[in-house]
């Protein structure tokens, strides 16, 4: 039934124009903050982390709401002959990041925020090849559409619970000198690396980090925010140097709390884009 719906909508969805399906979505996601107290719950102790305050916590959460019933009108909307019109759409704000890392093999980082698949696109318009790992959803029917709607996008997607395979794929391509993109907000399939996030203690991936270590690889945290109206604003910031250690574990240590500083400059920038209504610190489980 989740798989129908899907198809359904995205077939709806794809004959309405960009104006209408931004706005729609939006409204619908606004209206869904009202109905999952759950997970407005969650998203209002997020949105006060990175505010830095409750003060206004609410209304950025709601706000959040609906940026996200926009992500993903956006998805449903999208379609090969529209790839034109993203890519058109999508401001790059430090693409010389970009350009100087290409010979060596990129690790984009990316929270949660706006609308990673524009990003995609316009990597793939700079004709920059990306791998990216995706987290499984539940009807495998779904993360198949999934896969194949940014296919057409030329993005390249691995889902992330299918075995050791993720890694070494992962791996290969950065020593072909090529490039993924890692969403690193989450760690969820634990394990992760310790560190301080906005303030409390909690774990994040250690993989941007350490493969960026093992390969040479640029390590790049990069922002993709809605605009206002139409289209993206996409922030590649500079290359995090993975600080010396004496061993591996260490730099991946001290590298990803690096990692959590940048991600908390990207989050902070729109933190109502910031997708987060799941629990993500130990404190929010008990």
């Amino acid at each position: 039934m989740n798989y129908r719906l899907f198809r359904a909508l995205s077939a709806l969805v794809g004959v309405l124009p960009e104006p209408v399906i931004r706005r729609l979505g939006r409204a619908l996601g606004y209206s869904l903050s009202f109905v999952a107290p759950r997970k407005m719950e969650m998203a209002e102790r997020h949105m006060a982390r990175a505010l830095g305050t409750t003060e206004g916590a609410k209304k950025t959460a709601r706000r959040m709401f609906a940026s996200y019933g926009r992500y993903w009108a956006e998805t449903f909307w999208m379609r090969p002959r529209r790839f034109d019109q993203v890519v058109r759409h999508a401001e790059v704000i430090g693409l010389e990041h970009i350009d100087a890392a290409r010979q060596d093999g990129i690790v984009l980082a990316l929270p949660h925020v706006g609308n990673w698949e524009a990003a995609g696109a316009r990597a793939v318009a700079e004709g920059i090849s990306v791998l990216a790992v995706a987290e499984a959803l539940g009807d495998p029917r779904i993360v198949e559409w999934f896969i194949d709607v940014r296919a057409k996008f030329g993005i390249e997607v691995i889902i992330a619970d299918r075995g050791a395979g993720v890694t070494k794929a992962l791996l290969a391509r950065l020593r072909e000198k090529r490039t993924i993109a890692l969403p690193c907000d989450r760690d969820v399939g634990g394990g992760g690396v310790a560190v301080s996030f906005f303030g409390e203690e909690t774990t994040l991936p250690a993989g941007p980090v350490a493969m960026a270590d093992r390969t040479g690889a640029h390590l790049l945290v990069v922002g993709c925010y809605f605009k206002k109206g139409r289209g993206h604003r996409l922030v590649v910031q500079p290359r995090l140097e993975i600080p010396q250690g004496a061993t591996p574990e260490e730099r991946v240590a001290k590298g990803t709390q690096e990692l959590a500083y940048r991600l908390e400059q990207v989050i902070s920038d729109k933190p109502e884009q910031w997708h987060m209504m799941v629990p993500n610190w130990p404190s929010d489980r008990t």
